[in-house]
C-alpha cells in the first residue's frame, strides 16, 4: 500500500515509496537522518522526471510543435501548483523557479538590494542565519554602503523579539530571517517580524528552506514580501528552488540575469523584459525539475502538511527525550516540550562531531556534522561544530533508537 492509497499518515506506507531506504551497508539497514541537508525522492516524483524525458522532452516557449507545447503547459502549470502550495494567490506571476534557496537570496539581493540600498540603510538579519542569507546580504552591504545588524538569539534558542523591535527602525530597508533554523530547529515568528518590518516601510525576506518541506506555509498570511525554498529538501529533485515575491515588487525589480527567454524585444541599443515570472528565468529553464517539484508538492499535500509537521515534531521531541537521558550529551535549541522543526543538533562529550559522524556511519546511520553553514551561530554557542539528526516523513522512533545505541558504542570507543 502506498501513501496515496492509505489516506492517513502511515510511515510504513510512505517508506514503500522510497526504494533508497531499503539499502543496506555490510548487511546493516540504512538509517537516514540527514534530511535537513537533502530529503529522498519518492517514486511518483522520479516517475514524473522519467515521463518528461521519455514522452515530451522539449524546450519551452520556443516551439510550435507538439512536444514543446506539452512541455510549456506542464512547466507553466508547475509554477501555479507550487504557488498554490505556499498560498500565493497570484499564481505563476509570483513564483519564480531558481536553482535553490541560495540563488533566490542572491536574486533578491542583486535585483533589489543593489538598486535600493545605500549608505545609511540597514539590513536586519538574525544571529542564526544560514550563510545563504548572511554572506549574501553582508556582501551586498559592502557594495552599497549599507549596514547589517543582527537580532540576538536567546540562551534557549529563540529570537530576542525585544531586541528585534529595537533594531528594526526607520533606517531598516530589509529584514531577512529563517522561518525554521537549520541548526537549532527554532520556529521563528515570521508574521510578527513582517509586522515590525512593514511598520517601518521595510521588506521581509523569509528563508523557508527548512519550513516549506515540513509544515503548512501561507506566504500571504505571513505577509512575506519574499519567501524562498528548495525542492531537494521537500521530496523533490535537486537543481530547483523557488522564490515567491509579491507581484508589484517583482514587477518593479530589474532582472540581474540576462539572456534568452527573459526578454520581450531586443535591439542593438536596448531590450525590454518579459512578463513575470519569465523575466527572472533567463535561458533554458529547469523544466524537468520544475515539473517534478509540482509532483512532489502533490505528494506532500496528499499526506497533509499538518500531519507532516506533527510527525516531525514528535520525532524531534522523542530524540530530545532520548538524548537528555545522558549527562554527556549537550543539545542545542528549544528544549523538550517546545515545538520545533524536525531536527536536533547535539554534541557527545569531548567527541568532535566529525568523529562521531564517522563512527555512526559504520552503523549505517547518516547524520550531519559541522557548522551547518551557520559559523557565526556556532561561534556564539561556543562550539566549533555540532552533530545534527534531522527527520522527515519516512523516519521512525525505532531509527532514533538505533542512533542512540550506536552513540553508546561511540562513547565506549572514545572513552
Amino acid at each position: 500500500m502506498t501513501v496515496r492509497e492509505a489516506g492517513d499518515f502511515d510511515v510504513e506506507a510512505i517508506r514503500e515509496d522510497f526504494p533508497i531506504l531499503e539499502r543496506e551497508f555490510d548487511g546493516t539497514p540504512l538509517v537516514y537522518l540527514d534530511n535537513a541537508a537533502t530529503t529522498h525522492t519518492p517514486e511518483p516524483v522520479v516517475d514524473a522526471i522519467v515521463e518528461y524525458y521519455e514522452r515530451y522532452n522539449a524546450n519551452v516557449h520556443r516551439g510550435l510543435h507538439h512536444l514543446s507545447q506539452e512541455a510549456s503547459v506542464a512547466y507553466e502549470e508547475a509554477h501555479d501548483r507550487v504557488a498554490e502550495f505556499v498560498g500565493a494567490s497570484g499564481g505563476r506571476q509570483e513564483l519564480i523557479f531558481t536553482g535553490n534557496t541560495t540563488e533566490s537570496e542572491n536574486l533578491v539581493a542583486y535585483a533589489w538590494g543593489l538598486n535600493e540600498l545605500g549608505p545609511g540603510d540597514e539590513v536586519v538579519l538574525s544571529e542564526m542565519e544560514h550563510h545563504a542569507s548572511l554572506v549574501t546580504w553582508q556582501q551586498i552591504a559592502k557594495k552599497t554602503g549599507a549596514t547589517v545588524r543582527y537580532i540576538r538569539v536567546t540562551d534557549d534558542g529563540h529570537l530576542d523579539m525585544d531586541h528585534a523591535k529595537e533594531l528594526i527602525g526607520s533606517d531598516t530597508k530589509m529584514v531577512s530571517v529563517l522561518h525554521v533554523s537549520n541548526t537549532l530547529g527554532t520556529i521563528n515568528p515570521v508574521a510578527d517580524l513582517a509586522d515590525l518590518a512593514h511598520a517601518e516601510d521595510a521588506l521581509l525576506f523569509v528563508d523557508g528552506a527548512q519550513a516549506a518541506p515540513n509544515r503548512p506555509v501561507d506566504v500571504e498570511a505571513i505577509d512575506a514580501d519574499f519567501y524562498a525554498f528548495s525542492g531537494h529538501k521537500m521530496a523533490g529533485p535537486t537543481g530547483i528552488g523557488c522564490l515567491y515575491g509579491k507581484k508589484q515588487i517583482l514587477e518593479d525589480m530589474e532582472p540581474f540575469n540576462y539572456g534568452g527567454e527573459m526578454i520581450t524585444k531586443v535591439t542593438f541599443d536596448d531590450a525590454t523584459w518579459n512578463a513575470l515570472p519569465w523575466k527572472f528565468e533567463a535561458g533554458t529553464p529547469k523544466i524537468a525539475q520544475g515539473i517534478a517539484l509540482a509532483e512532489a508538492v502533490d505528494y506532500l499535500d496528499e499526506i497533509g502538511m499538518e500531519a507532516v509537521a506533527r510527525h516531525e515534531n514528535e520525532l524531534a521531541q522523542y530524540a530530545l527525550e532520548r538524548l537528555d537521558e545522558f549527562d554527556d550529551i549537550e543539545t542545542f535549541g528549544p528544549p523538550a516540550g517546545q515545538e520545533r522543526g524536525g531536527l536536533v543538533s547535539f554534541n557527545l562529550g569531548s567527541v568532535h562531531a566529525h568523529d562521531l559522524s564517522s563512527i555512526l556511519n559504520d552503523y549505517a546511520v547518516a547524520i550531519r556534522a559541522g557548522d551547518h553553514c551557520t559559523q557565526p551561530l556556532h561561534d556564539k554557542l561556543g562550539v566549533a561544530a555540532t552533530a545534527r539528526a534531522s527527520f522527515y516523513i519516512y523516519n521512525t522512533r525505532e531509527e532514533i533508537d538505533v542512533l542512540i545505541d550506536a552513540m553508546d558504542d561511540a562513547r565506549e570507543l572514545f572513552g
